[in-house]
């Protein structure tokens, strides 16, 4: 099998190298870089299958890089972020990443973070489930696909159109997006998602569940998912 190739883009030389010796011994081949720039030329070269950018950077901060590698794929990004509670966090998510990491973190920590979400890239249908219906109004038709309206959910060829036309979703998007589908009407719990579709076993940062599905808002409208206020979200029947 093999080695799963990680881009670190980190400008602290002794974070970046420790971090680079503690993932390569946990199996990763490690491309570190100091700066924006050379991360995004790196990203381009080399073509790693998960990115952890820092989110202070120079050259280019990483929210940016972030969006540039999000502009020519789908790979998956981890944020590194230095405070919990900075509105970087935010910016992150909503510039693509897929999950963050707070610094200090610890080896383990972060090698159990990025495998959880490599599982989740590699199993990115996972989670689907669907009714009998056939009415075209919320239900099942031909096999795997969910439609609500004008929305049409995929759940195995891992596509999603609206009005006919294909809406491109990240993973993370395209393993939230069955999850509500599957289940139209029923209130999904911010906590239920983080352990579904982030496949954390333990509390997570809320945050990352509201951001991505405000990303998701955007693509299949604005209307379609419904906050319930104090208890989670949930799908439009």
């Amino acid at each position: 099998m093999a080695e799963t190739h990680v881009l670190f883009v980190e400008d602290d030389d002794v974070i970046r190298e420790a971090t680079q010796l503690a993932l390569e011994r946990d199996g990763f081949a490690v491309t570190a870089m100091p700066d924006g720039l050379s991360g995004l030329e790196s990203f381009r070269a080399r073509q790693p299958d998960i990115a952890l950018l820092d989110v202070m950077l120079p050259g280019m901060d990483g929210v940016s890089l972030c969006r540039r590698i999000r502009d020519e794929s789908t790979v998956p990004v981890i944020m590194l972020s230095a405070r919990a509670d900075s509105i970087d966090v935010v910016l992150g998510l909503e510039a693509g990443a897929d999950d963050y990491v707070t610094k200090p973190f610890d080896g383990a920590v972060l090698v159990a973070r990025i495998r959880a979400v490599l599982r989740r890239f590699g199993h990115a249908s996972g989670g689907a489930h669907g009714g009998d219906g056939a009415d075209g109004s919320g239900g099942q038709g031909e096999r795997g696909l969910l439609v609500f309206g004008d929305l049409e959910v995929d759940t195995e060829g891992m596509e999603v159109r609206r009005g006919g036309a294909p809406v491109a979703l990240t993973p993370t998007e395209m393993r939230l997006l069955p999850e509500f589908s599957s289940a139209p009407g029923t209130v999904l719990s911010r906590d239920k998602l983080l352990e579904r579709v982030w496949d954390y076993g333990w509390g997570g940062d809320t945050r990352v569940v509201d951001v991505h599905v405000q990303r998701l808002r955007t693509k299949i409208g604005q209307d379609r998912i419904e906050t319930v206020r104090g208890f989670g979200y949930k799908l439009k029947a």
